[in-house]
């Protein structure tokens, strides 16, 4: 998840010391963005038009062919129309410099771009000011349940590579996906989706990632690290308008602010086998949240797995402020563990959220052990029933700060326009790298 070595030199010192425990080892580009600039393939020189109505599909297959191993694919500034969807596999030491602004054309399912099996890769826009439109509200208008269309953008098996400064709008289904990627990283980014649950915004697994600086808003899963993941450094994420689903571990997310959403944090299983253990959850503001910090192990709405259940072990909360929509009727604490797998060694510490409507607020724990809000003490895990902790006292310090660009709602059924990239993703945090247009 960071071009840090040789592309963000001015933050190495910082960075070591920040994320060496998070982190196994160096992520993003192995050489600069420079050298792979020695070689431009500029999709107007393959037939490629800037128009709305023309398919720049295979004009970027044909630019890929040539710069694969050594030279950057160039989409200038401009608008394109895109009803062919690429498939870009093997390449090495390239990059893909997206200064335009595709929107989506073609009807078909699949991935709009799709990357895979790449090293020492670069996505990205030189001028901050590159997006893909992916006109999604034409897929979900008809509310039609369970109509998808394509994923915008899916990156599998790719290593040492960065994504950033690059917009990703109303995708017919997830906005990016990182499928078993490694040593990458992703940020000043905004992604921003329709109302409605499938509209992820970035589903990330593999090993060795820092994502970081990216707005996303949507009505579904913001940032979720899917099974199996490990070494993942997740910060300064504004879930504006709003998830880890089994061998997870060493997983970061800190800085995080979430708004009108549905799930501000969530863990979800049912059944099945498998740990979620030594993860820490740290500084996170909400405001107006329906669930807040939510472990659910019998998450229905996924389909039961054989299994005893999946173990959450050494999971670390602290330092989360703001407020819930509903205490009383969403506890803003609620972790429900399996009851032949009790969750334990959770610490919930320095909690302060508060109801926005009513007087008090639940906290609801179910096998479950450890300290804070309504976990169990003690060594003997052993499973109990739902109990629940009645709070009428205001916390101390649950007053947090908001976000300039907070949204109340999102369309489903018209456009959504393609918006700049912020300049801050948390209240009071500079990003950590300067957008390349600024």
């Amino acid at each position: 998840m960071l071009s840090l070595q040789l592309l963000l030199v001015t933050v190495l010192s910082t960075f070591a010391t920040r994320t060496y425990a998070q982190l196994s080892g160096r992520v993003g580009p192995t050489t600069t963005r420079d050298s792979k600039r020695s070689t431009i393939c500029n999709v107007l020189n393959y037939k490629g038009v800037a128009n709305k109505t023309a398919d720049i599909g295979p004009a970027i297959q044909s630019a890929f062919a040539a710069c694969k191993n050594g030279g950057t694919v160039y989409v200038p500034p401009g608008d394109y129309g895109m009803s062919t969807w690429v498939s870009l596999s093997g390449g090495q030491n390239w990059a893909f410099q997206l200064d335009g602004i595709i929107y989506r054309t073609g009807s078909q399912s699949g991935n709009m771009i799709y990357i895979e099996k790449s090293k020492n890769f670069e996505f990205y826009s030189s001028t901050s000011k590159g997006a893909v439109q992916g006109y999604g509200y034409e897929t979900h208008k008809d509310d039609v349940a369970g109509k998808y269309g394509a994923r915008i953008m899916r990156f599998t098996q790719v290593q040492d590579f960065s994504i950033h400064d690059i917009a990703l709008v109303d995708a017919p289904q997830f906005h990016l996906t990182l499928d078993r990627c490694m040593n990458g990283e992703a940020y000043n980014m905004v992604i921003r989706g329709g109302n409605e649950g499938g509209l992820d915004g970035i589903d990330v697994s593999g090993s060795n990632m820092w994502i970081h600086d990216i707005e996303v808003s949507n009505r579904d899963e913001c940032i979720t690290i899917k099974n199996a993941s490990r070494d993942m450094l997740i910060e300064q994420i504004y879930c504006n308008y709003l998830g880890l689903d089994i061998d997870i571990s060493h997983i970061t997310y800190d800085k995080i602010y979430t708004v009108n959403s549905n799930q501000m944090f969530m863990i979800k299983s049912n059944g099945g086998n498998g740990t979620v253990r030594d993860c820490t959850f740290s500084n996170f503001i909400g405001h107006k949240n329906a669930y807040t910090l939510n472990i659910d192990a019998h998450w229905t709405q996924l389909k039961l797995q054989p299994g005893n259940g999946v173990l959450y072990q050494d999971l670390n909360f602290t330092n989360w402020k703001g407020s819930c929509s509903d205490g009383s009727r969403r506890a803003p604490i609620n972790v429900i563990c399996p009851d032949a797998q009790p969750c334990h060694g959770i610490t919930i510490s320095d909690f302060a959220v508060w109801t926005e409507s009513g007087s008090r607020e639940f906290y609801k724990c179910s096998s479950s052990f450890g300290s804070g809000g309504c976990l169990r003490g003690g060594q003997a895990y052993s499973s109990y029933a739902v109990s629940t902790v009645t709070v009428t006292a205001t916390p101390a310090g649950w007053s947090a700060p908001t976000m300039a660009a907070d949204l109340t709602d999102l369309p489903l059924t018209t456009s959504i326009n393609i918006p700049t990239i912020g300049t801050s993703f948390f209240p009071g945090a500079t990003p950590y790298s300067k957008l390349l247009g600024s």
